[in-house]
């Protein structure tokens, strides 16, 4: 075999290759025009999670964008189901599509899933969009105390997966009622006697901060994951830096609001100076959320379809899209 010794002088640049396409603020907010879009009808005050700014202007240049590119791909797996059942020569339901949303603690995942939600029900097809967190899969604290990780909730091995893997299967396989389990962030544990109920949605969005992980348990002879599921999925990104001040900011919000109420855990916390709630904040996310970060969620961001990624205010800066 004989090789040819390029001889031809260095570009004065160097290409970087990526799987991604990367768009500005100000670059995405130009890819679709929507005119004709109600937006004018939507209360962010309804969508918007503690502590996290969210603006028309938001939505106009980032959100409905993402609504538009959504509506491509859910089109294209519709005509997919048409086409197959034209193969078949059969008819069938089509089974709902599924949008997962992962991303650290306080990065904004809740706030981008609702509007999402609103936003993709709102479009001419009107689908039923449903919206879940992942927070209900997680095991009660008696169970986590049991198995000696309540300091790792939220770590993988704080979920119950066999149970969200189940549940996920069932929505892919057709069945027409699910049943999900609820958490309550007042009482900081899942609620025993509570569930959200699932009927036929046509979208479901999936939210939650571990649900692009892909470790394997040596001990499970299961191999299929909770991303598995997903037709789309997200992530919504920022700095180590922002993401503790966000959620120290939260954190002393909270102490004003849901801490000051008797039946929440973390009602002992209500009395705390702002110098002993910051430290105690900061304690929190360098003994649990920065570690999990760092090991687990942060490493599944390539994995996403879009990344979203927010700058020190928490609004958008940046897109990057996977290509196809």
């Amino acid at each position: 075999m004989r090789y040819k010794i390029n001889k031809m002088s260095k570009q004065p640049y160097e290409v970087t290759y990526s799987p991604f396409r990367s768009f500005s603020r100000d670059e995405w907010s130009k890819l679709e025009e929507h005119p004709m879009f109600p937006v004018s009808d939507i209360d962010v005050t309804k969508l918007q999670a503690l502590n996290e700014p969210l603006t028309i202007q938001e939505i106009e240049d980032i959100y409905l964008p993402m609504v538009r590119l959504l509506q491509i791909h859910i089109t294209h797996y519709r005509n997919l189901h048409n086409e197959r059942d034209q193969f078949f020569d059969n008819t069938s339901r089509r089974m709902p599509y599924i949008i997962g949303i992962a991303g650290s603690v306080a990065a904004g995942k809740s706030t981008t899933a609702r509007v999402l939600q609103k936003l993709l029900s709102m479009t001419p097809e009107n689908p039923k969009v449903e919206l879940i967190t992942t927070d209900g899969f997680l095991y009660p604290n008696a169970e986590l105390e049991r198995r000696g990780i309540f300091n790792k909730k939220g770590f993988p091995e704080s979920y119950d997966a066999k149970q969200l893997v189940s549940f996920l299967s069932a929505v892919k396989s057709g069945r027409e009622v699910l049943e999900a389990p609820v958490y309550s962030h007042l009482y900081y544990d899942v609620m025993p006697n509570r569930v959200q109920v699932i009927e036929r949605p046509d979208i479901l969005i999936v939210e939650g901060i571990n649900i692009l992980q892909v470790t394997i348990n040596k001990k499970s002879r299961h191999k299929v994951f909770v991303s598995d599921f997903f037709d789309f999925s997200i992530y919504v990104d920022a700095t180590e830096k922002d993401l503790r001040k966000w959620y120290v900011e939260r954190f002393k919000k909270l102490q004003e609001t849901a801490f000051q109420k008797p039946e929440s855990y973390f009602h002992r916390y209500a009395s705390y100076s702002e110098e002993e709630l910051v430290e105690f904040a900061n304690k929190i996310w360098n003994e649990i959320n920065l570690p999990n970060l760092r090991q687990n969620i942060l490493p599944t961001r390539f994995r996403a379809d879009l990344i979203l990624e927010k700058g020190e205010s928490h609004f958008v800066r940046g897109v990057r899209i996977r290509k196809i």
